[in-house]
């Protein structure tokens, strides 16, 4: 049975704990937290202040990260590290390099395993990616994310003055992602290819007009992009719009001779992206542990993975049934 940590018990990290309850051969001993621990109603797992970490080295097999990517992951992987595997999230996709070079120096000195940037996109994408163009070399590639919130960006409506709550959902223009597929000539730029659909909840008094206007002249956010908003009641805010759903394609179209076209498709429709996130993390938890058993040191990502240690089948199994 594979011993696992949860660090950090939020959206993500619950994710994390459920997925754990359906792996038969995983188990949550502990939640670490950086809050009261009485305040954390979990599945069943004991809980820790992340002070007591130290308690459990050597009776953890793996730690799985869940703190966020812009002020966690960058100081908690390293220092996990220094004393236990460990496998995150962190999806600064410009910082990756940065944060694989002092995850793996860490690690290295510590003779443990850490296993960076686990999750769909950077994950399973960036995988499928490589997949992709190694197998149509001939050919390029197009991400589309959505449909679904985009947490980011729902954070930045929010702090306009006015709004009282938001949220925002990233949708692809199905125009272009047919024409992706089907190997047309199509501009490939923000407004070609995603929009922006806003539900707002306004403050009593609030100028509507003034809120709407900053929202779609917000530079780096929404003024690249077709963006429409609609205010909404809190009420309708909560009955319609409280799940965390997301998803996205990768389409590598290329050619296997001149006038030969070949498409590759992987898409997904995640009803709560912190779930399908958390349950990207707990494979890659297995996998991590199944090769730091082996001796493996330093720091990797999933292209470093092979798929026998991610799945809980045996490889046995896997070639009888699956091959």
């Amino acid at each position: 049975m594979i011993r696992v940590a949860i660090n950090g018990y939020g959206n993500l990290g619950r994710g994390v704990e459920l997925a754990l309850s359906h792996a038969q051969d995983m188990e949550c001993v502990v939640i670490f937290t950086r809050r009261d621990r009485g305040s954390l109603t979990t599945l069943g797992a004991p809980v820790a202040h992340v002070t007591e970490m130290a308690n459990y080295v050597g009776k953890v097999d793996v730690v799985i990260n869940c703190g966020g990517s812009a002020t966690d992951l960058g100081t908690q992987s390293p220092e996990v590290a220094k004393h236990f595997n460990v496998v995150d999230s962190f999806d600064r996709h410009a910082k990756i390099p940065e944060h694989f070079d002092a995850v793996g120096s860490a690690a290295e000195k510590a003779g443990t395993l850490a296993l960076i940037s686990a999750g769909w996109d950077p994950g399973l994408f960036s995988a499928l990616r490589v997949l992709g163009e190694a197998v149509l070399p001939n050919g390029s590639t197009t991400t589309f994310w959505g449909p679904g919130v985009s947490q980011g960006h729902s954070d930045a409506v929010r702090r306009i003055d006015g709004v009282a709550d938001a949220k925002q959902y990233t949708v692809p223009v199905e125009a272009t992602v047919q024409a992706v597929k089907d190997g047309r000539d199509v501009e490939l730029a923000p407004r070609t290819m995603h929009k922006r659909d806003c539900f707002v909840v306004a403050e009593e008094g609030a100028d509507l007009e003034r809120i709407e206007r900053e929202i779609v002249e917000m530079p780096n956010y929404f003024s690249d992009y077709d963006t429409t908003v609609t205010f909404i009641s809190a009420k309708e805010l909560a009955r319609e719009h409280a799940g965390m759903p997301h998803g996205g394609q990768v389409i590598r179209a290329g050619k296997t001779d001149n006038d030969v076209e070949s498409t590759i498709t992987y898409q997904l429709q995640l009803g709560s992206n912190p779930e399908f996130t958390g349950s990207v993390l707990v494979a890659a938890g297995r996998a991590v542990a199944r090769m730091a058993a082996r001796g493996q040191t330093g720091a990797v990502t999933l292209f470093d993975v092979t798929l026998t240690d991610l799945s809980p089948v045996s490889a046995g199994d896997l070639r009888k049934n699956y091959l």
